[in-house]
C-alpha cells in the first residue's frame, strides 16, 4: 500500500535518487558502477549531496514493483533510475504516477502512448527506433529481401515496421523465452535450418543470444551460407563476452551505438571503471565501460541538475527533468517534451563479429546512410560496401546469399509441363530410347537468360512434370517436390496458396480471335471461283441467255425491238440465270463473324484443334490469352484477328515457394532480360517470326473441275432446245404430215400391242381355273 507522496519525502539531507537494476546481469553490473562513479563525481563538486539507493529486481516485474515501493515509502526518494526491461518499468509506472516520482527508465523502448497514461515516467535512454532503422538498412543493403527475426518475448515492432518500411519481408519470427532450455534452442534452429531463407535477424538479450549463436555453432549454421544480424542487446556488450566471438565462424554482423568513446569524459570513466569494476565483479570476462555504463552514468547526472541548488519534487522535479540539456558520456542529453524522452541517436557503428574479434566496418547516420567515417564531411552512400565481405571474408562477395545454396550436387529443381499443347512455349522431348530428355521452347529460353543474368551461380535441372493439369504442376512446390516451375503457367489467385510468381514476362489479357472479313467487301462474293471459271460462267450464261431470247422472240413482245434492246435483254437474261442460283451463297459470306454465344464454350489443347474448330464451323470466336493470340495469329496470319478490347489477366510467369528468398532477384534479372532486348528477339523468335508461314488456304477458289459436269449437263440441254428450235422452223407441212402419220402409227402400235397381251392373259387365267385338264402344252 502506498504511502507517501514525494512531496511528504523530502530529504533535508540532500537529493536522494532509487535505483531499480538486475544486479546479475552484465548491464546491471555496469549501470550499478557508472552510476556509483557519477554520483561520487556529482558530491566532488560540493553543491549538494546526492544519496542513491540500489535495489535488485532480478529482471522479474513483481520484484521491481516492490522495489520501487520501498524505495518511495522508506528511502523517501525524489525520483528512480531504472528498471532495464519494459516489463519491470510497465509494473512501476503507475506506482510512480500515483506517488508523483519520476522514473527515469533505461529500458531500450517504451511506447509513445505510455507518456499519456504515466506522465511522470521518463524514456533516459535513447529510443532504439532509429537503431532499428539501422537494422534494416543493413538489411536493404545486402540484397536480402527476406529474413527471419528471433526475438525475445518483448515488444518488437519499431523492428517489424522499420524492416518493412524498405521493403524487407519477415517470412517468420520465433519468439523465445528468456528461460528456453537447450532443447527448445535445438528445436527450433533445426527447424530454421530446413527453411529456405537463411537470414537472421537476432534481438535478444545477451545470455540468450550466446546460447543460441553457440548452438548454432555446433549445428553448423554459422558458416558462410548464413546471415546474422545482431541488434544492440548483443553488440553493445560484445567487449564483455569472449563467448559469442568464439562462436561466429563466418560472422555476425550488428549495429552498435555510436558515443564519443575516445573523448576525454569517457577515458576517465574508464580508468576508474575498470579498477572498481574488476574488484566487484572478478569472474566477469573485461572490466571495459560500455554504452549502458555511460547511459546509467549520464541518467545519475540528470537528476542532479535538475535538482540542483533546491529539493524540487513532483511536478516542479519533472518540470526541470524535461529542460536538462548538455553533453553527456553517451552523447547529447536532451529530452523531447510531451512524450517525455531522450532525443534518439542518429547515428551508428556498423561492425562484424568474427572468431578473431570485432571489427568496426564504418557508420551508418539518419538521413545520410553509411559511410567510413563519422566526420560531417564524409563520404555517405545507402549501400553498404563492404558488409558483406566483412561476413565471409575469404569468399567472393556474392556467397552471402543467405538462403540455402543450390550446387551442382543438389541442383535447383524446376518442374515444366511435358504435355504442353503450345511447344512453342514449352517443348519437351525424348531419345528413341527415352532415356535422355530435352527442354525448349520461350519460356525455358527466358528462364536460362534470366538466370545468366543473377549476381550468383544458380545451378538447375529441369523435370517433366506429365500430369496435364498446371494446377497440380504449381502445387508440387506446395509439396516441396519442386524448388521452382517454368512453362507456359498462367498467374491466377488461386495458386497463390500454392506458390509465388516472378512478374509476367509475357503481355498481360486476354484476346479474342476470329476469323478475318475481306478488306473489300464489296467484291468478296468473287473469291469463290477462280479467274477461269469466271470466264466459263459468263461464257455459258451468254449463250444460254441468247437461246432463251432466239427461242422466246417471236412470242415474248418484251424481247423484241432495236438490235441494242435485244443485246440488253440477252445479257439480263443470262445474269438472271446466275444469280437466281446462287443468290444464298452471297448471304453467308455477309454473316456478323463478331457475334458469339458465350454459354456455347469448348476446350481445346492445342493451336491446330482451335483452326480445324473454325474450319468445321464448330466455333466462331476462341478467347486466349495474349501471347496464345500472338502465336495464334503469326501461325494463321492470313485467317485470323483479333477484335475488342484486351481483358486483363495475370500473364505467364515462374513459379516459387512462398516467400522465396530468390524472387526478388530473379524479378530483377527477368526485367535486365527485357530491358537488354533480349525478350523481344526471343519472342520473334518462338512466337512471332517476321515472315507469315505459307499455309493452305481453306478458302481456295474453285476452278472449272469442280463444275465440269453441271456445265455439260446445262450447255447439252440448252443445245438440244436450239436444236428443236431451228430443226421446227426449217420442215414443211409435209413434214408436219408425216410427222403425224408417225405419231399416228405409234399410236396405232402400242394399242395393238396392248390388245395381244390381254388375250394371252385371259388365255392364261382359263387354263388355270379349268377343271380335270389334261397335260396341256404352254404356249411360249
Amino acid at each position: 500500500m502506498l504511502k507517501k507522496t514525494a512531496a511528504e519525502g523530502v530529504h533535508a539531507e540532500g537529493i536522494v535518487i532509487g535505483a531499480i537494476i538486475d544486479m546479475s546481469s552484465r548491464i546491471g553490473k555496469e549501470q550499478r558502477a557508472a552510476m556509483e562513479i557519477a554520483v561520487e563525481d556529482f558530491n566532488g563538486t560540493g553543491n549538494q549531496t546526492l544519496v542513491l539507493h540500489f535495489k535488485d529486481s532480478q529482471r522479474d516485474p513483481v520484484r521491481a514493483a516492490l522495489a520501487a515501493m520501498d524505495l518511495i515509502n522508506n528511502q523517501q526518494v525524489q525520483a528512480i533510475l531504472g528498471p532495464q526491461t519494459w516489463e519491470e518499468v510497465l509494473s512501476v509506472a503507475e506506482i510512480s504516477s500515483q506517488t508523483q516520482v519520476p522514473i527515469l527508465s533505461l529500458a531500450d523502448t517504451t511506447p509513445r502512448w505510455a507518456s499519456e497514461r504515466w506522465p511522470y515516467l521518463l524514456q533516459a535512454s535513447p529510443n532504439k527506433q532509429e537503431q532499428m532503422k539501422a537494422i534494416a538498412a543493413v538489411v536493404q543493403s545486402g540484397n536480402w529481401h527476406q529474413v527471419t527475426v528471433i526475438y525475445e518475448d518483448t515488444d518488437s515492432s519499431f523492428l517489424y515496421n522499420s524492416l518493412r518500411d524498405v521493403g524487407v519481408g519477415v517470412i517468420k519470427g520465433v519468439v523465445l523465452s528468456t528461460f528456453s532450455s537447450t532443447t527448445a534452442l535445438s528445436e527450433h534452429l533445426e527447424k530454421l535450418k530446413r527453411e529456405q531463407n537463411r537470414v537472421f535477424v537476432v534481438h535478444l538479450s545477451l545470455p540468450l543470444a550466446v546460447r543460441l549463436f553457440e548452438k548454432a555453432n555446433e549445428m553448423k549454421m554459422m558458416g558462410k551460407d548464413y546471415v546474422w544480424i545482431a541488434t544492440s542487446p548483443v553488440t553493445s556488450l560484445v567487449h564483455s563476452n569472449a563467448s559469442i566471438i568464439s562462436s561466429s565462424k563466418q560472422g555476425i554482423i550488428g549495429v552498435k551505438s555510436c558515443f564519443p568513446e575516445g573523448g576525454h569524459p569517457f577515458r576517465k570513466l574508464r580508468q576508474r571503471f575498470e579498477g572498481g569494476f574488476s574488484i566487484e565483479n572478478p569472474k566477469d570476462e573485461s572490466n571495459e565501460p560500455g554504452i549502458y555504463a555511460a547511459e546509467a552514468y549520464d541518467a545519475v547526472w540528470t537528476l542532479a541538475v535538475a535538482v540542483n541548488g533546491s529539493n524540487r519534487v513532483g511536478q516542479e522535479l519533472l518540470g526541470k527533468i524535461l529542460q536538462v540539456d548538455f553533453n553527456g558520456l553517451s552523447g547529447k542529453v536532451q529530452f523531447i517534451k510531451f512524450i517525455n524522452e531522450r532525443a534518439p541517436a542518429d547515428k551508428f557503428h556498423i561492425i562484424n563479429i568474427t572468431e578473431k574479434g570485432y571489427k568496426e566496418l564504418g557508420f551508418w547516420s539518419k538521413g545520410s546512410g553509411f559511410s567510413k567515417t563519422i566526420h560531417e564531411n564524409s563520404i555517405c552512400s545507402s549501400c553498404m560496401t563492404d558488409s558483406e565481405q566483412a561476413l565471409t571474408p575469404e569468399a567472393p562477395r556474392h556467397n552471402s546469399r543467405g538462403w540455402r545454396i543450390a550446387t551442382s550436387a543438389n541442383p535447383l529443381r524446376v518442374g515444366v509441363p511435358g504435355k504442353s499443347g503450345y511447344r512453342e512455349f514449352v517443348n519437351v522431348t525424348y531419345d528413341h530410347l527415352g532415356n535422355s530428355v530435352s527442354f525448349s521452347g520461350f519460356a525455358i529460353k527466358v528462364f536460362n537468360e534470366t538466370i545468366k543474368r543473377l549476381p550468383f551461380d544458380l545451378p538447375y535441372e529441369f523435370i517433366a512434370f506429365n500430369n496435364s493439369s498446371y494446377d497440380e504442376l504449381v502445387k508440387q512446390i506446395y509439396l516441396k517436390k519442386y524448388d521452382a516451375v517454368v512453362g507456359d503457367v498462367v498467374l491466377l489467385a488461386k495458386r497463390y496458396q500454392y506458390a509465388e510468381f516472378t512478374n509476367p514476362y509475357t503481355e498481360t489479357g486476354l484476346m479474342l480471335i476470329v476469323p478475318a472479313v475481306s478488306g473489300r467487301r464489296e467484291w468478296s462474293f468473287i473469291t469463290p471461283f477462280t479467274k477461269s471459271m469466271w470466264v466459263l460462267i459468263a461464257v455459258i450464261t451468254v449463250y444460254n441467255g441468247f437461246i432463251i431470247w432466239l427461242i422466246e422472240r417471236n412470242h415474248c413482245p418484251t424481247l423484241k425491238g432495236s438490235m441494242l434492246h435485244q443485246i440488253g435483254i440477252v445479257l439480263w437474261l443470262a445474269f438472271n440465270t446466275l444469280f437466281s442460283l446462287h443468290g444464298s451463297y452471297l448471304q453467308r459470306y455477309l454473316v456478323d463473324v463478331l457475334r458469339f454465344k458465350t454459354q456455347n464454350i469448348k476446350n481445346y489443347s492445342t493451336l491446330d484443334a482451335y483452326a480445324q474448330a473454325f474450319k468445321n464451323k464448330d466455333i466462331t470466336a476462341v478467347f486466349l490469352e495474349v501471347p496464345l493470340a500472338k502465336l495464334f495469329l503469326a501461325k494463321y496470319c492470313h485467317r485470323f484477328v483479333s477484335v475488342g478490347p484486351t481483358y486483363k489477366l495475370g500473364g505467364f510467369g515462374f513459379a516459387f515457394p512462398r516467400g522465396s528468398p530468390l524472387l526478388p532477384s530473379i524479378d530483377e534479372a527477368l526485367l535486365n532480360v527485357s530491358e537488354s532486348g533480349t525478350l523481344l528477339e526471343l519472342e520473334k523468335r518462338f512466337i512471332t517470326p517476321a515472315k507469315c508461314p505459307e499455309v493452305e488456304d481453306e478458302n481456295q477458289s474453285l476452278s472449272p473441275d469442280s463444275f465440269g459436269t453441271l456445265f455439260i449437263l446445262t450447255t447439252g440441254t440448252s443445245t438440244i432446245s436450239l436444236a428443236i428450235y431451228i430443226f421446227s422452223r426449217g420442215i414443211s407441212m409435209v413434214g408436219y404430215k408425216i410427222t403425224w402419220r408417225l405419231v399416228l402409227a405409234a399410236m396405232r402400235y402400242w394399242v395393238c400391242q396392248k390388245q395381244i397381251t390381254r388375250r394371252f392373259s385371259n388365255a392364261e387365267i382359263s387354263v388355270n381355273f379349268a377343271p380335270h385338264a389334261p397335260g396341256m402344252q404352254s404356249l411360249v
